[in-house]
């Protein structure tokens, strides 16, 4: 095997197999607080979802293109891409919908004042959360007709090659508008938690005497450190989807276009959804704790394990 296809299909293999293993943590500890406690606080269940959506997203592209990389062909037929394309755009959506969604709720939660909508946040998460499957959902709707399975042949134009799946848009005009109407989601809800992040920042940097005197008031100091977590989040999202975006760009402005260019791309829109969860785990306390109790646990049982093997 080419060393170059070698290099692509480990980098591949070991930002998907992380991502999986650290969104399914993730999704454990929140359903053992859940189990326990019985209820999450609305950035908790934001983070919670967030997680679940990163690890469909890695499932139906980070595997099937490792699988690609290392020479696995007719991977699916006409339904199984049309589930896959559709989940795949679906969880991507969910991605960037549920950051800019998180990183609004914690606005809202450390702005002074607003004590009613605060009090009714908790109630607002699952029907935002219904709203964005319901605008995502009809967004990608059409996928249901548009992916097939790869043909042998030339491909068609105005069709989409995900090298597993294609996706024929059939015209220019349903590819124009399929294109601004992503395109427009994506850079709105980017700007939105942008600039909900930039207040953010303001808050903590120009009001840090009254956060603090909050914080005292609420007993504790968790708005603050979520804060922080969330505007990382969004750093690091922002980060991998303006260098997706570049080579997309860059992609669009060259005729002949290298497969390793296409494959960069797939690389860094997949980079949020494997680092995102093991940033949630190091920074949020609740799950950080779950993860260690459970580390801490097993420690012993494999100490007794090695004991009883050495009697």
């Amino acid at each position: 095997m080419d060393l170059c296809v070698t290099v692509k299909g480990v980098s591949f293999l070991l930002q998907t197999g992380m991502g999986i293993l650290g969104n399914t943590v993730v999704l454990l500890a929140y359903a053992h607080i859940i189990f326990t406690k019985s209820k999450l606080l609305p950035v908790d269940m934001i983070l919670c979802h967030l997680a679940f959506a990163n690890l469909v997203l890695l499932l139906t592209r980070g595997v099937p293109q490792t699988m690609m990389v290392f020479g696995r062909t007719n991977l699916l037929n006409d339904p199984g891409c049309k589930v896959v394309i559709f989940s795949y755009r679906i969880s991507r959506a969910l991605s960037v919908c549920l950051t800019c969604m998180l990183s609004v709720f914690q606005a809202v939660t450390i702005a002074p004042g607003l004590s009613r909508l605060k009090s009714g946040l908790h109630c607002l998460v699952f029907p935002t959360f219904a709203g964005l499957w319901l605008l995502n959902s009809a967004i990608y709707f059409q996928t249901f007709f548009s992916a097939l399975a790869p043909r042998n042949g030339t491909i068609p134009a105005f069709t989409l090659n995900v090298g597993f799946c294609l996706v024929d848009f059939k015209n220019s005009l349903n590819y124009l508008i399929k294109g601004v109407l992503v395109s427009g989601r994506d850079f709105s809800f980017v700007a939105l938690m942008v600039a909900s992040s930039g207040y953010i920042l303001l808050l903590l940097h120009h009001h840090s005497r009254q956060v603090r005197a909050i914080r005292r008031s609420q007993g504790s100091g968790v708005e603050t450190r979520a804060a922080k977590t969330v505007v990382t989040l969004v750093v690091l999202y922002v980060v991998f989807f303006g260098i997706e975006n570049m080579i997309w760009i860059y992609m669009l402005t060259e005729a002949k276009m290298s497969p390793a260019v296409a494959d960069m791309k797939v690389f860094f829109s997949s980079c949020y959804a494997s680092l995102s969860p093991y940033f949630i785990m190091s920074s949020n306390k609740k799950v950080k704790a779950k993860v260690l109790c459970a580390f801490e646990q097993d420690q012993p049982a494999s100490m007794d394990t090695q004991e009883s093997r050495d009697k």
